[in-house]
């Protein structure tokens, strides 16, 4: 655990050293947020937790909640822009530590932390179908289930049998597929103050030689579209189905309004596809905000439609909202 003895709130530094000293799971002070975050951009965590068990996080929830300190949770950080001044209160990583995988029948049961394209690799090892859009998205289960995120206008919810979460009052509870209400990269999960931590999958038997064409196809055609060496967090704008009907998804709108190669200090439009913004060295969160602001700009201006961010901003006061409206009011102070 390491401790940073130059924090600024006193108070605050010593109800987190008292957290720290307790059953939660691996600990330490001022961890820099771009270690965790696709995009490599984030100031630090007052404290970063890595529980083992929903034990651990249920006593963390509890404690959160008694000391009214600002919580965060993530997976991989593939969705997520941290602010360049990181977080004041506790960010709570559900990774590795917590991502066993069993396969019974047709049944897949997950925790959390699991790497989803693992997952859909598992799955393809037992036989079973229905991942296979899975394969190519860099994040963890939890962050899945949460958006219902998927590729190919599919969603992980098509596949859920039950969820379960440690609620805001840190009890653990088990909800069915319709109690999470899935839509399209929505669920009835977010804003609920529950964390997932682990949920239960129905796929279908399928012939293995298949699936693995299929998720084959996946990773070529995302090899080919997509940036992959410099950091990003993948689709910035999110499609909806009158936009996507109307003006097509929202790479096509973007490069047609000639914003492909659009930078800001060191945030830039992807010349490989415009629906990702790059990392190009050194960029910071109010880059990249200042870019999804131009964005939103300029095609609301031709088209007349608002682009709405799929990427989450992480506020340094730990709230979390969709990327595009932190952009908006950057742009209308004119920082």
């Amino acid at each position: 655990m390491r401790i940073n003895p130059d924090s600024p709130d006193n108070t605050l530094h010593n109800t987190l050293c008292r957290l720290a000293a307790g059953e939660i799971g691996s600990s330490c002070f001022a961890e820099p947020l771009a270690r965790h975050s696709s995009w490599k951009i984030g100031g630090p965590a007052d404290l970063f937790v890595e529980p083992e068990s929903v034990e651990q996080i249920a006593e963390l929830i509890r404690f959160v909640r008694e000391q009214k300190i600002p919580l965060v949770v993530i997976g991989e950080g593939s969705n997520l822009l941290f602010d360049d001044s990181g977080v004041r209160g506790v960010v709570m990583k559900i990774g590795h530590k917590m991502s066993k995988i069993e396969v019974s029948g047709d049944i897949i049961r997950a925790q959390a932390g699991a790497w989803v394209p693992g997952l859909a690799r598992k799955a393809m090892q037992a036989g079973l179908g229905g991942l296979e859009h899975c394969i190519g998205i860099p994040g963890t289960l939890g962050g899945l289930v949460l958006m219902n995120g998927g590729s190919h206008r599919k969603g992980i919810g098509e596949n859920i049998v039950q969820v379960s979460v440690v609620d805001r009052e840190g009890d653990l509870r088990h909800l069915s597929r319709e109690q999470c209400e899935f839509s399209y990269r929505r669920s009835a999960l977010q804003n609920s103050g529950s964390i997932v931590v682990g949920a239960e999958l129905c796929c279908p038997v399928k012939e293995r030689p298949q699936i693995r064409a299929e998720m084959l196809a996946d990773l070529c055609e995302r090899r080919g579209k997509f940036p992959r060496k410099l950091p990003n967090c993948g689709s910035v704008f999110l499609s909806t189905a009158e936009m996507h009907q109307t003006f097509g998804p929202p790479g096509k709108i973007i490069e047609e309004a000639g914003l492909k190669g659009l930078r800001i200090g060191a945030a830039e439009v992807s010349q490989q596809h415009a629906n990702f913004i790059i990392n190009c060295g050194g960029a910071t969160s109010a880059d990249v905000l200042r870019v999804i602001a131009k964005i939103r700009q300029i095609v609301s201006e031709k088209i007349g439609f608002d682009l709405c961010c799929e990427v989450r901003y992480v506020s340094p006061q730990g709230e979390i909202l969709p990327a595009h409206l932190k952009a908006d009011e950057l742009g209308l102070s004119g920082k």
